[in-house]
């Protein structure tokens, strides 16, 4: 691995873990506490999906690690498709040829799923990840979203919740 990938690596972990939002925020237990109806369900789960989406992606690549542990083939295969995938801010170059960013996702998919049934990790790996998505929906279900601070950029609802003077909103494309 070149000094260059090390860095750029580094630089790709620093930015997503600025992202990251506060473990205590995210797990405070007071936040806790069923919804109302339906609505108020689906509101919580885009609403939290949205504000915390760092950190459920890194608990679901963890749960992923956990899942490949005892598997070094499937965990050679993990660190390639990040170091491949992740760690790059260039486009990936083959033989004098620019790799597509969807080559670059689907072939480490393709090995992936190769390896996982080589290994005969699939059903553990399928099994975890359920779980794991579970988890992350009941999450982001019941925890309260009134002690969230989120920017009118981050919301899904955007401009419906700015304080705009016109009631009809302005959604012409300039």
């Amino acid at each position: 691995m070149s000094a260059e990938m090390v860095s750029q690596f580094k630089d790709a972990t620093q930015s997503a873990r600025v992202t990251l939002r506060p473990w205590g925020e995210l797990l405070e237990p007071t936040a806790l506490r069923l919804p109302s109806n339906l609505s108020a369900a689906t509101t919580r789960l885009t609403q939290n999906l949205t504000h915390f989406q760092s950190n459920y992606a890194l608990i679901a690549l963890i749960v992923l690690f956990l899942s490949l542990i005892y598997h070094l083939f499937s965990i050679i295969v993990f660190a390639a498709w990040l170091v491949l995938y992740f760690s790059r801010d260039q486009p990936l170059m083959v033989f004098g040829f620019t790799v597509p960013d969807q080559v670059v996702m689907v072939v480490p998919a393709l090995v992936t799923v190769v390896a996982l049934v080589i290994t005969h990790v699939w059903l553990n790996v399928i099994v975890l990840g359920v779980i794991g998505v579970i988890l992350i929906g009941l999450h982001a279900v019941f925890r309260g979203t009134n002690d969230l601070v989120m920017d009118d950029q981050e919301s899904l609802y955007g401009a419906l919740l700015s304080d705009d003077a016109d009631p009809s909103g302005n959604y012409t494309i300039m």
